[in-house]
């Protein structure tokens, strides 16, 4: 069973993997505009279409493990020693639910941003009348997902690896 973080913190396998993928992720965002701004499209459809199966994968194990063989996040913080302040849970209470926010919106724009870029470009993807729409569903893809991953670092930071800050 993977109970023990890699990171060095007193975490789960699978919440550093996460924390980790949430850092990755940002700059593969940033690659996949750079790719489009340069017109190079079906490199772009290609690196996101990758990097939502790699987030898919990797969302619905860390669910698996932190809900299932974990019993919630609470079960992972009641391990920490020396055991965190009722101060220190309640606080990464309050920045769990504004990483949830943004953690179940952004599935769901990607999700409807996906299916609109498969259900109106052709192959080779190119611009289309639906490129406006597609364009302003990207970025608050992109700027949820930059949200996902700022909200859910600083969640990590002060419960494990700075809680008494």
């Amino acid at each position: 069973m993977l109970t023990r973080g890699f990171l060095g913190y007193q975490t789960s396998f699978m919440l550093d993997f996460v924390v980790v993928a949430l850092v990755i992720v940002v700059p593969l965002m940033v690659w996949s505009l750079v790719e489009v701004k340069a017109r190079r499209f079906e490199n772009h459809r290609k690196l996101q279409m990758l990097l939502a199966l790699i987030l898919l994968v990797a969302v619905t194990l860390f669910e698996v493990d932190l809900q299932w063989i974990q019993g919630g996040w609470r079960n992972i913080v009641d391990r920490h020693e020396p055991p965190l302040s009722t101060e220190v849970i309640g606080r990464s209470t309050w920045l769990l639910r504004i990483h949830l926010v943004f953690a179940i919106s952004t599935p769901i724009l990607w999700v409807v941003t996906l299916i609109g870029a498969l259900r109106n470009y052709a192959k080779p993807a190119l611009p289309s009348a639906y490129s406006t729409t597609h364009k302003r569903l990207g970025w608050l893809s992109m700027i949820d997902l930059v949200l996902t991953s700022v909200t859910g670092v600083i969640f990590y930071v002060a419960t494990f690896v700075l809680p008494t800050l």
